[in-house]
């Protein structure tokens, strides 16, 4: 995190290369980003964020059947309940977000579709890997978000099937307000956000605050609910993987 004149740059990484879903760096991004969120709308210092990603990626790798996350009720029960801090904190940031999404957001893009501004490099691509094509069910925020944004039957086409939108796809369908060469994609964000910087911060923190309310009133009524389905699910998976020996 850097922070100049109130805009503050989160850069998401795994060991300073692109972010990477079970990198091995001994703690669960998930329980990583509920603690980044819960510090970053604490700090009323912070007048707006850009959210960015390292190098080509956005975030990966690419998940599958060979990665599903075999494990009981207690580790599902853990995923559950940090897949809801998750995203009620990110909704609970009070300033503008812009996020950059610089490359292929293959694991959990509903993060970067949630900002309030959403710019894209022309490489980057929009995917669902981690659930329904890779044995899950869908449950932790991208049941509502990719349907909210796409239509709802576009949305569960995507889901259902895998489906990757390229960065000028994603834009037609109103994922994506801006698509900018990568190169370009960050200085647009902080032209972006020090235009955004100089209005009286209460303007920009009741704006957010009006914006995100109804995202959060529907996933207070949706979140734990899909989590807990998808927790069912993935437990009687995981018991009949073991028994198969897979």
């Amino acid at each position: 995190m850097e922070r100049e004149a109130g805009v503050l740059e989160v850069t998401l990484h795994s060991n300073g290369g692109p972010f990477q879903y079970g990198h091995g760096g001994g703690a669960n991004p998930q329980e990583e980003f509920a603690s980044a969120f819960t510090d970053i709308g604490a700090d009323r210092a912070n007048l707006v964020v850009i959210l960015a990603g390292t190098g080509d990626q956005f975030s990966g790798p690419a998940a599958s059947e060979k990665t599903f996350p075999v494990g009981d009720v207690q580790l599902w029960d853990g995923i559950r309940e940090g897949g809801i801090r998750l995203l009620m904190n990110l909704l609970d940031i009070p300033v503008p977000i812009i996020s950059c999404i610089n490359g292929p957001a293959l694991r959990h893009a509903e993060i970067p579709l949630l900002a309030d501004i959403v710019l894209a490099s022309d490489t980057a691509v929009i995917q669902d890997t981690a659930h329904f094509t890779s044995g899950t069910v869908p449950g932790d925020g991208m049941n509502y978000v990719l349907p909210l944004l796409l239509g709802y039957n576009r949305g569960r086409h995507m889901l259902l099937t895998g489906r990757a939108l390229s960065a000028s796809e994603a834009h037609d369908l109103g994922l994506v307000a801006e698509v900018w060469p990568r190169e370009q994609l960050r200085d647009r964000a902080r032209a972006l956000a020090k235009q955004l910087a100089t209005r009286n911060p209460l303007v920009l923190r009741y704006t957010r605050m009006l914006f995100t309310h109804p995202l959060k009133k529907a996933l207070h009524e949706l979140l734990g609910y899909g989590l807990a389905l998808e927790s069912l699910a993935a437990v009687d998976e995981s018991i009949k993987r073991r028994q198969d020996g897979s």
